[in-house]
């Protein structure tokens, strides 16, 4: 009863792996639905080639003379040995190369959506270009259409990363000076979790991100939304983007509509309406953006973000609150 019982509890620990924001066991995309299928046939096929092994081995250790004599012969070793491998990994070989081929993926996306992605230190900028080739710069998180191949542009600014939603696709590395194409269709609304899968010194454990797919009509009120002004400060907000503005903030973050035009950091235009900060580390709330601001160093170490002392408690919720309706 105890066997089952510990047996009972490894087993869901186990199949909690199997599904989940960042499950490559649960996909919702065109490609990673193709690399689930494959995976399962080599798991299945593995376990019954293991299985028929165990059995094999059994009857050499505790079966009767007879049995062991046949599998003892040199019909069995020659077909067992030799035989099935070559026909069963030539099969399993050319149905791999099938289903991965490149008829079979995503069409590409012809004169529409595309989306460049840049790793950098420890976070992703993204750009959107639409079809009129209007750029619209985010960062730390995608947003998808459902059922619409989109061709995402993948390269860096510093160091050898990996891209990789376990959800949607394969992983894809992002070198310095080239660009890369990975194309991701999702096949229904949801959100997944990726990650830089390439160790790049740092913070790299903390360099995440979101993809959320959205239906077609969501998206295109979303992009039109995002390609807009920063909303304009509230008058209980005002002190809070003065802070921002003249605290050196400006210098390094971008907010289209106002007179913070730096470059070097995310752009926070509407960071308020993002799944989470800092690279998907914190939930994306006030109290987030004032752990962040001044405790950055902690919740992500070695990150290029200087720590700010110089706020007050009162100067750092007034600073997070206007952060926070950026949406």
């Amino acid at each position: 009863m105890r066997l089952a019982r510990y047996f009972a509890v490894a087993s869901s620990l186990a199949l909690q792996g199997c599904a989940g924001l960042q499950s490559a066991l649960d996909p919702s995309g065109a490609e990673a639905e193709r690399i689930g299928t494959l995976s399962w046939l080599l798991i299945l096929f593995s376990t019954a080639i293991l299985v028929g092994v165990c059995v094999i081995t059994a009857v050499a250790l505790f079966g009767g003379e007879r049995w062991r004599a046949r599998i003892a012969g040199e019909r069995v070793v020659i077909s067992g040995g030799l035989v099935f491998p070559i026909l069963a990994l030539s099969v399993l070989l050319g149905y791999g190369f099938y289903l991965m081929a490149p008829g079979t993926t995503a069409a590409r996306s012809q004169g529409g959506l595309r989306i460049e992605v840049v790793g950098e230190r420890w976070w992703w900028r993204v750009t959107y270009v639409d079809e009129t080739g209007r750029r619209i710069e985010s960062a730390n998180e995608i947003r998808l259409p459902v059922g619409r191949p989109v061709k995402l542009e993948l390269t860096s600014a510093d160091v050898i990363h990996s891209f990789w939603v376990p959800r949607l696709a394969g992983k894809l590395d992002m070198i310095p000076g080239h660009t890369n194409t990975l194309t991701l269709q999702a096949t229904k609304a949801g959100i997944s979790r990726g990650q830089c899968a390439e160790y790049c010194g740092g913070p790299h454990a903390f360099m995440s991100f979101h993809v959320i797919a959205m239906p077609e009509d969501q998206f295109s009120s979303w992009l039109a939304g995002e390609a807009g002004d920063a909303s304009a400060a509230k008058q209980d907000q005002a002190a809070g983007q003065a802070l921002f503005l003249s605290s050196g903030c400006a210098a390094c973050h971008r907010v289209r509509g106002t007179d913070a035009r730096g470059t070097i950091g995310p752009d926070l235009t509407h960071v308020g309406s993002r799944h989470s900060l800092a690279a998907a580390t914190l939930e994306n709330d006030v109290a987030a953006f004032v752990r962040w601001i001044r405790d950055g160093q902690h919740v992500k170490p070695e990150n290029l973000m200087p720590p700010y002392e110089i706020f007050t408690d009162d100067e750092l919720r007034q600073l997070a609150a206007y952060l926070d309706q950026l949406r």
